[in-house]
C-alpha cells in the first residue's frame, strides 16, 4: 500500500479539479486521489471510479512524485499516419495542383500512394501538410436583357468610374 499524505491545499485543488479539469482522464485521476484523500480503502476506490488497483498504484506514484501537476500530463500521443512518409512528395503535388474538393483530394492521395482515406482522415492530412480549404463563391454572369446591360454601362460610367478617379487622387478610399 502506498501512503501518501495531503495537505488541505491539496484536497481543494483536487476537488475542483475533479469536475472542472478540461481532460476527462485527468478528471478521473482527481477523482480517485480525491477519495484517496478522504480516506477511502484502495479496492473501494476502484470500485467507484471503475479502475485496477495497478492504474491507482500508477496514479498515486505519480503524485508522490509530481504531484496534481504530475497528474495533469498526459503522454498519449497517438499512433503515426502511413501517410506521414509520404507527406513531401504529396505536399509538392498539392502546392502544384491544389485540389478543388477533399474528395479530389481524397482520390488523388490513394492514386498516387494506394492509401486509402476517408474525407475527414484526409483533411486532417491536409490541415497538417499547411493546406487549407477556401470557401469560393460565382461572379454573376454577364447578363443578356438589353435593360440590364444599360442599367450595367449607367452605372459603370456614371457611379463606378468617378468614384475610382476620386479614389486615384485621394479623395475616397476604396475597400474590395
Amino acid at each position: 500500500m502506498i501512503t501518501v499524505n495531503f495537505p488541505e491545499e491539496t484536497i481543494k485543488i483536487l476537488d475542483y479539479e475533479r469536475y472542472h479539469y478540461p481532460h476527462p482522464k485527468v478528471q478521473r485521476r482527481m477523482e480517485a486521489l480525491y477519495l484517496k484523500s478522504r480516506c477511502l480503502p484502495h479496492h473501494e476506490i476502484c470500485r467507484l471510479c471503475q479502475i485496477t488497483e495497478k492504474t491507482l498504484s500508477t496514479w498515486l506514484k505519480m503524485y508522490r512524485d509530481s504531484g496534481v501537476d504530475g497528474l495533469k500530463v498526459l503522454k498519449y500521443k497517438g499512433q503515426p499516419s502511413e501517410l506521414n512518409s509520404h507527406m513531401s512528395s504529396l505536399e509538392e503535388y498539392f502546392k502544384k495542383h491544389p485540389p478543388r474538393t477533399s474528395s479530389e483530394a481524397q482520390a488523388k492521395i490513394a492514386e498516387l500512394t494506394g492509401i486509402q482515406r476517408g474525407p475527414t482522415q484526409t483533411k486532417e492530412f491536409l490541415k497538417r501538410m499547411g493546406l487549407r480549404i477556401r470557401k469560393v463563391g460565382q461572379v454573376p454572369g454577364k447578363t443578356m436583357e438589353p435593360d440590364q446591360i444599360q442599367e450595367q454601362n449607367r452605372f459603370q460610367k456614371e457611379e463606378l468610374e468617378p468614384r475610382l478617379q476620386e479614389a486615384k487622387i485621394g479623395k475616397r478610399t476604396l475597400f474590395l
